[in-house]
């Protein structure tokens, strides 16, 4: 009987195998930055999202109490005896809009008669309340990078080293306005003001708050949206001021990044989104962004209190009106001014916005 013979398959040689992975590398490098584009659209969609509920729920607090939260207030005494001095700084404005983002879990943890560095409203060591230390989605943007916010090494600069002091942080902050440098008649030297104009922007100045009821004893700073002499669609309330403790200019981090004392380029305190010092106030930078008041470059330039963003090409910003724009980092900054304040009746100009 004869036998049937069958060829024996060979296996790929050295030279297959190594052009078929050239092939794979070749197409994961043509793939990988459109899945990393989508995932960006993805991340900023969620980030615009997050910004709008959190306009709705400033336009709530309006409804309720009459006008717009405060960037922050202050209480005109001390309102309890306090192991750390007699504290009147109050509370953020994105404390205050906790409950109308269904977060009266965290504002039941707090207590808004009392100064925001008062034991009840500090995390232990330094108190009893969690309130700061819990993280809320909607004070985060997907884009920017995760991080832990430590003020335990500032309060031992001062005199209270009690160990970490662990908080969460927030990735938007309300805009109180231009700084001077920035937009004023006499030395601002990006976008001079109108004579109506005084740099405020929409939701309104600090507030000062009697110690029976912090909410309604509201006396100074109130704004409504008659006063958004502008219009509410014109102006900017609230953007983005990611990637803090950790300062960033230009998209790199900047070194050292030791906290106090003393203070390092690298390290800023103004994080989390109890802190009411987390807002922005524009004053410019130089092109590299390493110098304040150093040119006028306001946005994605420097992180430390300033508009910045992890999107390509510009950063999202809330309008009164509670609609989420693109800002780009090219936008004019007599554009951007006329954006962020409330009462200039400045003509918003037709560009990149």
């Amino acid at each position: 009987m004869q036998r049937v013979s069958r060829k024996r398959r060979q296996a790929f040689t050295l030279i297959e195998l190594l052009v078929v992975i050239a092939i794979i590398a070749v197409l994961v490098g043509l793939l990988l930055p459109a899945v990393q584009k989508v995932r960006e659209a993805a991340n900023r969609m969620s980030c615009q999202n997050n910004m709008h509920n959190l306009g709705i729920a400033i336009h709530n607090y309006h409804d309720s109490y009459g006008s717009f939260p405060p960037w922050g207030f202050d209480f005109t005494v001390a309102p309890t005896p306090n192991p750390y001095g007699a504290q009147k700084q109050g509370h953020s404005a994105l404390t205050l809009v906790l409950p109308f983002i269904e977060q009266d879990n965290v504002i039941n943890l707090s207590d808004v008669t009392h100064s925001v560095i008062d034991p009840v409203n500090l995390p232990p060591v330094y108190g009893t309340s969690i309130a700061g230390t819990i993280v809320v989605k909607t004070f985060l943007c997907p884009s920017a990078p995760t991080r832990t916010i430590d003020y335990g090494p500032y309060f031992a600069s001062v005199g209270l080293p009690l160990g970490p002091m662990l908080l969460a942080p927030t990735d938007y902050a309300v805009v109180r306005g231009l700084h001077s440098n920035f937009a004023g008649p006499t030395t601002g030297q990006c976008a001079p003001l109108s004579p109506a104009d005084n740099g405020d922007f929409g939701v309104g100045v600090m507030g000062v708050k009697g110690k029976k009821d912090p909410v309604k004893g509201m006396i100074q700073g109130k704004v409504r949206f008659a006063d958004i002499i502008d219009g509410a669609s014109n102006t900017i309330m609230l953007t983005e001021d990611a990637g803090r403790q950790q300062v960033w200019v230009n998209g790199q981090m900047v070194q050292p990044n030791n906290p106090p004392p003393p203070l390092s380029p690298g390290w800023t305190l103004n994080a989390a989104w109890g802190d009411y010092n987390t807002y922005i106030q524009v004053r410019g930078f130089n092109n590299a962004g390493t110098v304040q008041d150093g040119g006028c470059c306001a946005i994605n330039c420097n992180n430390v209190n300033q508009i910045y963003a992890f999107h390509s090409g510009g950063t999202n910003g809330l309008r009164g009106d509670a609609s989420v724009h693109f800002v780009s980092a090219g936008i004019s900054p007599v554009t951007l001014a006329a954006l962020i304040t409330r009462a200039g009746n400045e003509p918003i100009m037709n560009e990149d916005q």
